[in-house]
């Protein structure tokens, strides 16, 4: 079982950065394929970025691809986002969520992804 907890969200104005978190339990997170996705008032939820379990390969929605940077460090537990140059489209509630398979492919499909956070809001204002 992995739990997640996502900071970092907020309010920002067009252009501006915010950097999100997300914590994880558990002594198999370096192991997982981790990843970021959003879901914006009356759509479905979307991959944003994924982060491989061993050489850390990140994949990257087209909408983010040059503006956004996902990492990890697996010795503390804890996903990353940063997200620059935002735009009021980005505005969504956004979650990490873990595969949950040990040394898995990376997917984005949100259906691939067994644990999920509880989501942090950004809100981008023009």
């Amino acid at each position: 079982q992995v739990q997640l907890v996502e900071s970092g969200g907020g309010l920002v104005q067009a252009g501006g950065s915010l950097r999100l978190s997300c914590a994880a339990s558990g002594r198999t997170f370096g192991t997982y394929v981790m990843g970021w996705f959003r879901q914006a008032p009356g759509k479905a939820r979307e991959f944003v970025a994924a982060i491989s379990w061993g050489s850390g390969s990140t994949y990257y929605a087209d909408s983010v691809k040059g503006r956004f940077t996902i990492s990890r460090n697996n010795a503390w537990n804890t996903l990353y986002l940063q997200m620059n140059s935002l735009k009021p489209e980005d505005t969504a509630v956004y979650y990490c969520a873990a595969d949950g398979r040990l040394f898995s492919s990376v997917s984005y499909y949100s259906t691939e992804y067994a644990y999920w956070g509880q989501g942090t809001q950004v809100t981008v204002s023009s």
